[in-house]
């Protein structure tokens, strides 16, 4: 079942207020080690334009010209099963409209408690870990990622700095 979250939403909830991408940054850090020990599928959309990856059973996808929430109905639209397909928000209109397209809703609080850390000893038979890196495999990861963010804002604030200049 794959879970679609409201990034920028989930950053508001935990925060209290509309991030940067220091904030991203942590999400998608805090997602992924969450995720570590499952085989659970996740997309984490946000709005604006960035770099998209991959990371174990993370993908991070940016909205480019439309919303985030609209990119996440667009998805479930697309979807083969939109039944087995979970939207991550506390955006009560985003969740009415995933409901509308045939999704389901999860609150954010109830996905954080379903990827609780978990010890290695309580994985039950049918939760087996797969893909376990290690720490310095997950570190340069999302050093990789964050480089990836920074270089792609500063080729768009050289890019707008030259329309300006022409």
């Amino acid at each position: 079942m794959p879970y679609l979250l409201d990034g920028d939403n989930l950053v508001g909830t935990e925060r209290g207020r509309r991030g940067g991408a220091g904030d991203r940054d942590a999400l998608v850090a805090e997602v992924s080690d969450r995720l570590r020990r499952t085989r659970a599928k996740v997309v984490l959309f946000f709005d604006g334009t960035g770099k998209s990856v991959t990371l174990g059973g993370l993908s991070v996808r940016f909205a480019g010209g439309i919303s985030a929430d609209d990119a996440i109905v667009r998805e479930i639209s697309q979807a083969r099963r939109p039944r087995e397909t979970t939207v991550v928000t506390a955006d009560r209109e985003l969740a009415r409209r995933a409901r509308d397209a045939g999704a389901q809703t999860l609150p954010p609080p109830d996905f954080w408690q379903r990827f609780g850390k978990v010890a290695p000893a309580t994985v039950g038979p049918e939760e087996k870990p797969v893909d376990v890196e290690s720490d310095e495999e997950r570190a340069d990861r999302v050093r990789k990622f964050v480089m990836a963010q920074v270089q792609h804002e500063m080729t768009a604030k050289i890019q707008a700095l030259l329309e300006q200049q022409f």
